[in-house]
């Protein structure tokens, strides 16, 4: 079974945890709010519009019926599709669960077949896929409404995302580059955003110098592809 699954969070720290978590599998779809435990700070409310009022009479993540579900759905037999799947896996881990199935990165998969887009957010490439033509069929088929940054809603764009790559490879092949480090193409970010990566180190390898040495939280596919191209 293919389970695709998104959650939000208090922040991207270390110490952030779990605010809510949505994910689809089979027919059926679940959305709960979970008591992080700690406050929402502002900065992370403004993207997914959660507040600590909305939390005050949410279960924490082990009294939930999230926890009950995904335990159900915990076995390899199944595959976690979410966008930035490290991330939530992550997370999840923070809460005790470790995932036992296959793990499809729809974020990595779409830079490894796409690499010439501008961007690779879920609500990018909703847009540059045109996901918006049929979305509104997809989701009242589901009974969710459209919320970019609701797990749920989330969740259900990644399962059109996911669709739309399995026309450019087979699902093992997604599950492969899913765990592989990936050569990318073009920088992201920076003096030389959209720029070949070849190319960047060919005319300012020092500039790739620094990017390693001072963005200590740089992307592992990042950082390996600067140290490819360098040497």
């Amino acid at each position: 079974m293919l389970v695709f699954l998104e959650c939000e969070t208090t922040g991207l720290e270390i110490s952030d945890r779990l605010c809510s978590l949505g994910f689809v599998y089979g027919d059926e779809i679940h959305y709960e709010l979970i008591n992080p435990l700690k406050k929402v700070p502002p900065s992370a409310s403004a993207i997914h519009h959660i507040t600590n009022e909305m939390l005050k009479e949410s279960p924490v993540f082990a009294l939930s019926h999230s926890e009950l579900k995904l335990k159900e759905l915990n076995s390899v037999e199944n595959i976690l599709i979410s966008h930035n799947a490290p991330f939530d896996l992550a997370m999840l881990q923070k809460e005790g669960v470790t995932w036992q199935g296959g793990v499809i990165d729809t974020l990595k998969c779409s830079k490894a077949l796409m690499d010439d887009l501008e961007g690779y957010s879920l609500q990018f490439l909703r847009y540059e896929l045109r996901l918006y033509r049929t979305e509104g069929e997809f989701f009242e088929k589901h009974g969710v409404e459209i919320f970019p940054h609701h797990a749920l809603s989330d969740a259900l764009h990644v399962k059109m995302i996911y669709e739309y790559l399995l026309e450019m490879a087979e699902e093992e092949e997604l599950i492969s580059l899913s765990q592989s480090r990936l050569l990318l193409s073009r920088l992201p970010f920076g003096k030389y955003a959209k720029k070949r990566i070849e190319t960047v180190a060919l005319k300012d390898p020092m500039y790739l110098q620094w990017m390693l040495g001072s963005l200590m939280d740089m992307d592992e596919d990042l950082r390996y592809s600067i140290e490819f191209y360098l040497r």
